[in-house]
């Protein structure tokens, strides 16, 4: 494999946590026998069909978002309480990763939590190597999901007091989603007296 081939590679690699698809390696030059020649003899771990992960990359904590988001064949974004966790609101740790797909997407795996369709473009931050829905709609998202309202409080206080949203755009992102979101939100905020 030639040297440009191997820093194309890495490169793509360094921004998405040391993952690459099939279908990348393959653009960047890699041909079907040479990623299984990688994988057989240690290079690469395959941790899913189709998704790879170079040996020996440093751990980071967002590297099962960008697994999984691959996994989608990057179309997933990062949605309702695991965006809340990516924001660092409130006391949620999901068990299972949240994704927004396409209406027509049609994978499934029990570590993730499929939700359709995709939000709308401005409602989606890039982040390294996965993208995720922003601060106001991933609150709106979990009151549309009716999480345990005491935890959307607790992360509707921190997303206000740290400056992430404002009532008007949580009261917007909930208005798109409808009367359970609205609810939610509307409540969340009456707690913060807003």
């Amino acid at each position: 494999m030639s040297t440009s081939n191997r820093r194309a590679l890495f490169q793509l690699a360094a921004r998405q946590h040391g993952y690459v698809t099939a279908a990348q390696a393959r653009e960047i030059g890699y041909s079907y026998q040479a990623q299984k020649h990688h994988v057989d003899h240690g290079n690469w771990v395959r941790v899913d069909r189709g998704v790879f992960r170079l040996m020996d990359w440093p751990a980071h904590p967002a590297d099962h978002l960008v697994r999984w988001v691959l996994w989608s064949g990057a179309v997933g974004v990062v949605s309702h309480a695991s965006a809340l966790s990516v924001h660092d609101l409130g006391d949620l740790d999901p068990a299972r990763v949240h994704l927004s797909v396409p209406a027509r997407f049609r994978r499934s795996a029990p570590e993730i939590v499929l939700h359709r369709p995709l939000p709308p473009e401005a409602d989606i931050e890039d982040r390294e190597g996965f993208r995720v829905t922003t601060p106001s709609r991933a609150l709106a998202e979990c009151a549309q999901a009716r999480i345990e309202q005491q935890w959307l409080d607790g992360a509707v206080a921190e997303a206000l007091s740290r400056g992430l949203t404002t009532a008007r755009r949580l009261r917007a992102a909930a208005t798109e989603l409808g009367p359970t979101a609205e609810l939610g939100a509307h409540i969340a905020l009456a707690a913060t007296g807003r």
